[in-house]
């Protein structure tokens, strides 16, 4: 909604938004700018009086003209009322003003010689009349849309062959450009329509079209389990595998929604296939929303403990290692989590430990992002000094770890980051004698 700006005391005036043209009240009304007909207040085809609170609520987010807008509130008026001083505010608002013991005009800071408080009836007839224009034409648009959803669900069932992916596609469309549709897709049982459009025998071009219309839908657990159907979750991950970046990262989000809480199944929704998929996604750098959506899916795999070993099997390890300098805050944190999470797995570690950017790359992030950051490297570089201390700890102090260590040590950290760094320098110290440590370290003698 626009800043208000304070108008004159004649007349009052309302900017159209056509060029920067402001009107006065009464040409407005004459020349039917806010949707009325003949130069009167009632909007055509409104029989009876529209609740405006609730068409304000609806038409949250649509521009409104700032001669309705109550200089303090900056929302649009329902009760304007007008001071001595010629200026106009919502009711409630303006008491609470007075009720603070204030005796000025907001805008003005005049001294007010009058309290009276003027209804301004042509104000609000005139707020009411340009809600109701608006809210009566979403009400027609939003019919249109749930029409044009029933019909392509209705055709649905009829066509094949080419029409049924044109049908899909314009079902796909309507569902992505307006949100009321998603319910009566559901409604209509459309999800269950189009579901049991996907099996073996489903070509690429249909199964596109289905996973980008199911994956912007609210599926319910019988729809998920449904689509959790052996046949199904193949054909979704070969679409994976050869369709566009869009269909990647919309069969990525829908498997991801299949698999989300407890008993989900996800151990038999994620094959070798699917995973090797995810990881030519993200290594994909040329589309950072198909690198963040499946190392989305990557986590959500993850946190199922028996199938790390699976993930670490397939290679993810060196390709994620690699890609920790490149992401950005939202990608970084997501790898850094799989990377911690495959290091508690006997294969994670070692397959980190064999990786030679594990070290450097995962160093250089300690106190560089955020805190969530510094505490996932810190454990990643735990599980691996631990492992094979002598080497590791050697490459970790020449990566300049006991500096960034200090600086963890003597920020605001919480305490358990901090002590766990405490005991990464004692670890990778083992090997050293306290001199010779403190010149690997290069430390000046004030750190020391």
């Amino acid at each position: 909604m626009p800043m208000y700006q304070p108008n004159s005391h004649g007349n009052v005036k309302l900017d159209t938004g056509s060029g920067g043209q402001v009107l006065d009240l009464q040409t407005t009304i004459k020349g039917g700018i806010l949707g009325c007909v003949g130069g009167g207040l009632v909007c055509t085809g409104v029989k009876e009086k529209l609740d405006l609170r609730k068409m304000v609520g609806e038409l949250e987010s649509i521009q409104v003209p700032s001669v309705f807008i109550c200089p303090i509130s900056l929302d649009p008026m329902q009760e304007p009322v007008t001071l001595c001083t010629g200026q106009t505010y919502e009711r409630s608002n303006i008491l609470k003003w007075f009720s603070l013991g204030h005796c000025t005009c907001p805008t003005t800071m005049q001294e007010l010689w009058d309290d009276t408080l003027t209804p301004n009836r042509t104000l609000q007839q005139l707020i009411h009349s340009w809600f109701s224009s608006k809210y009566l034409a979403m009400k027609k648009r939003s019919e249109d849309v749930l029409g044009k959803a029933v019909e392509l669900l209705d055709s649905l069932k009829k066509v094949k062959g080419q029409a049924r992916v044109q049908t899909l596609k314009q079902l796909r469309h309507v569902v992505v450009a307006h949100s009321m549709a998603k319910k009566t897709v559901m409604d209509k049982g459309g999800a269950a329509l189009v579901s049991s459009l996907l099996g073996p025998f489903t070509t690429h071009a249909v199964g596109s079209e289905a996973i980008g219309i199911l994956v912007n839908l609210e599926l319910d657990l019988p729809s998920k389990a449904n689509l959790r159907q052996p046949a199904k979750i193949s054909l979704i991950v070969d679409v994976l595998n050869e369709g566009s970046i869009e269909t990647k990262i919309n069969c990525t989000k829908l498997i991801e929604m299949l698999i989300e809480g407890k008993d989900s199944g996800s151990e038999n929704v994620s094959s070798l296939s699917l995973l090797a998929g995810l990881l030519r996604l993200v290594k994909d750098k040329r589309h950072p929303n198909g690198v963040l959506a499946g190392l989305g899916l990557l986590n959500t795999i993850c946190s199922d403990e028996s199938l790390r070993s699976s993930v670490v099997s397939i290679g993810a390890v060196p390709p994620l290692v690699e890609l920790l300098p490149s992401l950005n805050n939202e990608c970084l944190e997501l790898a850094l989590y799989i990377l911690e999470v495959l290091s508690t797995v006997p294969e994670g570690r070692l397959a980190l430990k064999d990786c030679a950017n594990t070290i450097p790359n995962v160093v250089k992030l300690l106190m560089s992002k955020s805190e969530s950051c510094t505490q996932l490297a810190l454990s990643i570089l735990w599980a691996v000094c631990k492992l094979a201390l002598e080497e590791c700890a050697a490459l970790a102090v020449e990566a300049g770890l006991a500096a960034k260590l200090l600086l963890v040590i003597q920020s605001g950290c919480n305490p358990v980051l901090k002590q766990r760094s405490v005991e990464l320098l004692k670890l990778c110290s083992l090997n050293y004698t306290a001199t010779i440590f403190i010149s690997k370290c290069k430390l000046t003698r004030t750190i020391q």
